[in-house]
């Protein structure tokens, strides 16, 4: 089996495991929008609720994307195509993975925030298990890490932006935390002195 074939079938792959992906994170979303709001930080948490927020941000998304799936103008001997698609496929779906991991873990927890604003449920509980036992923000670890594989692996325009853009995800985790806290007091601060919000430790704290 030559490069090329390989280079084809792992994109293919990893583009459908992407869609799945978000095809999973946008019925939590809506599932979401069904049920109770409860504590909320940040003004701007009212957008969470609105339809056309989701829309317009999903349709941009795509947009977004499309437009600029073009090829970096970039040539390279086939080793370093060879090293960039396998060190590329050992981060992108492992973080997929990780981000699908945490998504399926919070269940009927899940839902969207913005660096401008999160919000909880009524019923709101503290997801503790599963990766969440690992870090404190799975599936911002597993974004990240899928952005920069995506860029060895797919080596376009869109996901050079993904890669730039991802670690914006540390404001919207801060977005969080601070209603989590608010709601959950010595649990949620014992939890963090447990468990790290993104790398992991080799030795548990009591």
């Amino acid at each position: 089996m030559n490069l090329e074939l390989i280079e084809i079938l792992l994109r293919w792959f990893g583009g459908l495991m992407a869609w799945a992906t978000l095809g999973v994170v946008l019925y939590g979303i809506w599932r979401g929008t069904q049920r109770p709001a409860g504590r909320t930080s940040g003004r701007a948490a009212v957008w969470l609720r609105s339809a056309a927020f989701y829309l317009l941000a999903t349709s941009l998304f795509i947009a977004f994307s499309f437009i600029l799936w073009k090829p970096l103008p970039l040539v390279f001997s086939s080793g370093i195509r060879a090293l960039a698609l396998v060190a590329g496929m050992l981060i992108y779906f492992p973080g997929l993975a990780f981000l699908l991991w945490g998504r399926l873990t919070l269940g009927k927890m899940y839902f969207v925030s913005t660096s401008f604003g999160a919000q909880l449920y009524a019923d709101h509980q503290l997801v503790t298990r599963g990766p969440f036992a690992i870090v404190r923000h799975p599936m911002y670890l597993g974004l990240i890490a899928a952005a920069v594989g995506s860029l060895l692996l797919y080596q376009t325009w869109t996901t050079v932006a993904f890669a730039i853009f991802a670690p914006f995800v540390l404001f919207r985790a801060r977005r969080e935390e601070q209603a989590l806290a608010a709601e959950f007091g010595e649990e949620w601060q014992a939890y963090c002195h447990r468990v790290p919000a993104f790398f992991p430790r080799l030795i548990k704290r009591e």
